[in-house]
């Protein structure tokens, strides 16, 4: 773990942000409220069960993302967890470097999956592009926060791609 530059700010949330946000969450509700109204609309049952599967284990990355922030991101003092001070690169931030945008992707491809419902679709593809944005200007702020030390992290972890990142994390620990 590397420390970071103190004077540089953390993202800021001006009104581009608030509106991206916005849509972000109006697209999430909407995928829940349309597995309501429209569950398993095309009545297959791959697909239904597939949802669940995914739904539940998109838990995972974003619940590890979470506690590893929490324990080893070293937050000043009455400041969000989210407020690292350091790269985290250890347990799953070893695999991908974005677990918590992967989790939420995830529940997002979900959901288009238990619903099965076109609108639930178009929603899906625009929270997961938006997603993916979110995550792209993410990497941009910490490089700008942490420099050379997260380049070095972004060329060894894979940004969300668990496979490889699996595969180059067991190549590591197979080298020393």
């Amino acid at each position: 773990m590397n420390e970071t530059k103190p004077d540089i700010p953390q993202r800021v949330v001006d009104r581009k942000e608030i509106a991206l946000m916005t849509i972000e969450s109006a697209a999430f509700i909407g995928q829940i409220i349309l597995c309501f109204l429209y569950y398993n609309w095309l009545h297959q049952s791959i697909l239904l069960y597939f949802g669940w599967a995914c739904l539940i284990l998109s838990a995972i990355p974003g619940w590890r993302g979470r506690t590893e922030f929490e324990s080893f991101g070293k937050a000043k003092q009455g400041e969000k967890w989210m407020r690292t001070t350091v790269v985290v690169d250890t347990g799953i931030y070893q695999v991908v470097r974005h677990p918590m945008y992967l989790s939420f992707m995830l529940m997002s491809f979900a959901l288009i999956c238990i619903s099965q419902h076109w609108l639930s679709l178009i929603l899906g593809v625009i929270l997961i592009f938006l997603i993916y944005d979110d995550m792209r200007r993410e990497e941009a702020l910490n490089l700008n926060k942490f420099g050379e030390k997260y380049r070095q992290y972004m060329q060894r972890t894979p940004r969300m791609n668990f496979v490889l990142g699996i595969i180059r994390y067991f190549q590591r620990k197979k080298q020393g």
